[in-house]
């Protein structure tokens, strides 16, 4: 007997799924787990934007790079060996390396793109490519006489 799982519009049956994954396993990239630091990517008319939330995370620790229209953005939060020897309640600030390569949803010029970090979030501005319009071609005729 096969379960079904109800279509609901509205709601993604695997996301809540997806979400707690990503919240409490590490991501492993070869021995050096790490995190996974949460991004929002929209667009406006000129610009695809990227906000990364990087609370805790020096900027200077940070490398970015537009190859392909996906950005790889990779850094690392240092982890302060004279706090392990604390007797925790919690421990839920994530620290190490991290990585994340993201799809754009346009062609994008990565050669202009700028960065700023305020507040503990970083903005990533990607100017869009302009559009490659098709040319059109007249095409000419010779009249016989």
């Amino acid at each position: 007997m096969s379960s079904l799982i109800r279509w609901t519009p509205f709601l993604d049956p695997f996301e809540d799924v997806d979400k707690t994954l990503r919240d409490f396993m590490p991501v492993f990239q070869g021995e050096r787990s790490g995190f996974m630091p949460a991004v929002d990517m929209y667009e406006d008319k000129d610009n695809v934007i990227v906000e990364v939330q990087l609370a805790g995370i020096d900027p200077k620790d940070v490398s970015l790079a537009v190859e392909n229209n996906i950005l790889n953005i990779k850094g690392e939060s240092e982890e302060k060996k004279e706090v392990e020897e604390k007797n925790y309640y919690r421990k839920e600030i994530r620290r190490g390396s991290f990585y994340r390569s993201l799809p754009l949803p346009t062609r994008v010029l990565g050669e202009e793109a700028k960065a700023s970090a305020e507040a503990g979030v970083l903005k990533i501005f990607i100017p869009k490519a302009p559009e490659v319009k098709p040319k059109t071609i007249k095409i000419e005729t010779k009249k016989n006489n």
